[in-house]
């Protein structure tokens, strides 16, 4: 268990845990608490093959820390949004495959955190929010890119509009989950998953968590050009070439 102040992390069998650990207040982002999320990825044992996110605790993440929050100067503010987008950026870009296990409150912050997964598993008694409407403030940890390719810009105007709460049953149809599970089984439905994930070819776990995201945001001509080029980069690798023949050798041993 590694020694931080406000997440856990942890590794087994090649699976990694970062649990969010500030339970008393919901786990509310704070400046430290989001350091030492992109310390934990910027330290990644080699060991690791995916990361599993959670939350300690009756809910994931209340989002940012406002009781923490002070008034800032414009430039400040960039700043501090730069900040929170470096260290998602970790989470999205690091080529380890992220599976979250959500319960409870996924408000705010928290949900720009939970779509930087790549693969999402919530309770039935998960809910989500976006209140910055309520507060008078704009999202600055990358929801507007994150959670709007997830939901679509119009649905997301609406819920920072309204500030009403989607439950877990919505959140899976619009895609804010890809798992909806019991109350109290999303981080073994998590933990079951990364093991299937894990037996994947390490480059194509990579290919697939970053290569998909940059193409998404590129034209269609200079998408096509760069899934050639991690096709390229992709099946060439001895692993996977290895991978590629035994599954070829089982077909025609099954044929003879």
């Amino acid at each position: 268990m590694s020694n931080y102040t406000y997440v856990e992390f942890s590794v087994e069998d090649s699976v990694g845990h970062l649990r969010l650990n500030r339970p008393e207040k919901k786990n509310a982002i704070n400046d430290q608490l989001c350091l030492e999320i992109e310390q934990v990825f910027l330290n990644m044992p080699a060991e690791v093959r995916v990361v599993i996110f959670s939350g300690a605790g009756p809910e994931f993440c209340s989002g940012l820390d406002l009781l923490e929050h002070r008034a800032r100067q414009g430039l400040e503010v960039v700043k501090h949004s730069n900040m929170w987008h470096r260290t998602f950026g970790h989470i999205q870009n690091s080529g380890l495959p992220v599976v979250a296990a959500m319960q409870g409150a996924v408000i705010g912050g928290g949900l720009e955190l939970a779509t930087c997964a790549h693969v999402r598993v919530a309770e039935k008694g998960t809910y989500y929010r976006l209140p910055e409407g309520r507060h008078g403030i704009f999202v600055g940890g990358g929801a507007s890119r994150n959670v709007a390719r997830v939901i679509g810009a119009g649905r997301m105007t609406e819920m920072m509009l309204t500030g009403r709460d989607v439950d877990a049953e919505e959140g899976y149809r619009l895609g804010l989950s890809h798992y909806v599970v019991e109350n109290g089984e999303s981080l073994a439905k998590a933990r079951e998953l990364a093991d299937i994930i894990k037996t994947n070819s390490e480059h194509s776990n990579w290919a697939m968590t970053t290569g998909l995201r940059h193409i998404d945001s590129m034209s269609h001509d200079d998408g096509m050009f760069t899934e050639s080029i991690i096709c390229g980069i992709t099946q060439t690798n001895p692993e996977v070439q290895a991978r590629l023949d035994k599954f070829l050798n089982r077909k025609k041993q099954a044929e003879q």
